[in-house]
């Protein structure tokens, strides 16, 4: 208050966007920067989301005593909002299993399932900037909300009234405790277990990223029978202000560099990265010329999904529209049902039938039986396994990944995001591309222009827009669901004629850089 007594502009403009609104509740729960006001993640935001899915879950006939599992990350107040959510919940007569400590992700979703319960809260922003914190909703399924039990509990919070009106009961006294390490053991084995017989030789140099993965990924993987991996040191133990990063995010560049780096001195074969919140997987590995360079989500998607077919997993394969085209392919040619899902594993893992889904922003669900999102601490183990048996074979995974080229064609693909400071700048975007659609991209003309807005392809409506060229490029773009940014994904499709990879990637490369020109220039970002 100082700051904009004293006449700052930007102090001023701060408490104003504080309290310009109240923080939404949507699909992805909330997510916002800490801070005092409505508009901000904070206690008294949190206390009124936890009233308003109490309400929800007697509404739609939870009955008294129903269990509700709490998780939370290492974030900064995780471990506030999550026993505050607790003590909300046994207030308004329902059973809360708080979580023993800061754990990933997945084994939250996974316990929502184990543990019977009818619904779960997860306490985390993921990979978003150390100034973030936010709040995920499961409900019994174990998958995250979707319409329209999102507009349903908002519609509930913003009944709740002061902070005085919402019951609180410390845990403990009507049967909800905090679990004990039963619960986590019980899903780290459960992932080892995904693993099957088979070669273990393996040089594996691990990241948490300063986040949760860190106590669950080096044992499953010792459990599976790995040697430990090495871990990078600055980066093992959590912590929320992520010291060594600028973006906590995998795919961020610059963030493994210290992993590839320990790789390098080390000569091991792979590196693995979890994102805080242990539900993303990043891989990097060594090209022929001793390189090392991060797989793209759509190649880490690709290789899971060849090792699950290639082992006889029947049902159900999924992505979402932003992801490569390669997954259909490969599932139809293995005689499999290909399904494509909007963004979010709140899709991916409502796909009836499912056995393996994944999105390009290092999201995957490898076993949907158990835990329905995704899960980047079993995707890492399973990448891990091809990985070593692609080595005792004297191969690499580079080298599988050519060979589902040479069968599938060249699936290539590539994204251009841009970060705003004013949202109003998204915005601005969207409207000039539905104003004036590009009508030939990449050196080819746009043969359909779909608003995904209007629910195209029988896809629920999103805002969206997905652009196909008469040379079977697809340009997709649309506004980051997490994250002040703006994401166009691309993707060429090459043939590979009598096995010459290198010359389809040349081939696929041009493709690409032109495509990122002509999308960037049509929406003048």
């Amino acid at each position: 208050m100082a700051a904009v007594e004293a006449g700052d502009g930007g102090a001023r403009a701060d408490l104003a966007d504080r309290f310009r609104g109240t923080l939404e509740f949507g699909t992805a729960g909330l997510r916002g920067a800490l801070g005092a006001g409505p508009n901000r993640m904070n206690r008294i935001v949190v206390i009124r989301a936890a009233a308003g899915l109490a309400a929800y879950l007697r509404d739609t006939g939870t009955t008294s005593g129903s269990a509700v599992v709490i998780g939370y990350d290492a974030r900064h107040n995780s471990d506030v909002f999550a026993r505050d959510t607790a003590e909300v919940m046994a207030g308004a007569g329902l059973k809360p299993l708080l979580l023993p400590r800061p754990l990933p992700t997945p084994l939250l979703a996974f316990a929502i399932r184990e543990l019977g319960c009818a619904a779960g809260v997860m306490v985390t922003a993921s990979h978003n900037p150390p100034e973030d914190n936010g709040y995920k909703v499961y409900l019994g399924d174990g998958s995250q909300i979707v319409p329209p039990a999102d507009g349903e509990i908002a519609a509930r919070i913003a009944t709740v009234g002061n902070l005085e009106s919402v019951r609180r009961v410390p845990l403990g006294t009507t049967g909800g405790r905090v679990l004990d390490d039963g619960i986590v053991d019980a899903y780290l084995d459960t992932v080892a277990a995904l693993a099957g017989d088979g070669p273990r030789d393996l040089t594996i140099v691990y990241t948490p990223l300063h986040g949760v993965g860190g106590g669950a990924l080096p044992a499953v993987l010792e459990t599976a029978g790995f040697e430990a991996p090495q871990i990078v040191a600055e980066q093992e133990a959590p912590d929320p202000d992520f010291p060594t990063v600028a973006f906590p995010n995998p795919e961020e560049p610059g963030a493994i560099d210290r992993a590839v780096a320990l790789a390098e001195r080390t000569r091991a074969d792979i590196v693995i990265a979890n994102d805080p919140d242990a539900d993303r997987c990043a891989a990097a590995v060594a090209g022929p010329d001793g390189t090392w360079r991060m797989l793209r989500g759509d190649e880490v998607g690709a290789l899971l999904a060849d090792h699950l077919l290639r082992n006889g997993r029947e049902g159900v394969y999924a992505a979402s529209i932003v992801s490569s085209s390669l997954l259909g392919r490969m599932a139809e040619a293995a005689g499999q049902r290909y399904a494509e899902t909007l963004t979010g594993f709140k899709w991916i893992s409502r796909v009836p039938g499912l056995v393996f889904g994944y999105e390009e922003a290092l999201g995957y669900c490898v076993d949907p039986d158990h835990v329905s999102d995704k899960d980047g601490v079993s995707a890492a183990l399973l990448l891990c396994e091809i990985a070593a048996e692609a080595k005792a074979a004297g191969r690499t995974l580079l080298d599988l990944l050519d060979d589902l080229a040479v069968a599938h064609g060249l699936h290539a693909t590539d994204q251009l995001s841009v970060r705003v400071t004013d949202l109003g700048e998204i915005a601005a975007a969207m409207e000039r591309l539905r104003a004036e659609p590009p009508t030939s991209l990449g050196g080819s003309p746009v043969t359909t222009a779909d608003d995904l807005a209007t629910g195209a392809g029988g896809l629920p409506p999103t805002d969206g827009l997905r652009y196909r060229t008469e040379d079977g490029s697809r340009v997709v773009v649309r506004p980051s669901g997490t994250e002040p940014k703006l994401k166009c994904y691309l993707e060429v499709v090459v043939p590979v004629l009598d096995a010459d990879v290198p010359l389809a990637r040349a081939e696929a490369a041009t493709r690409l850089t032109a495509l990122r020109a002509d999308i960037a220039l049509a929406a003048r970002i």
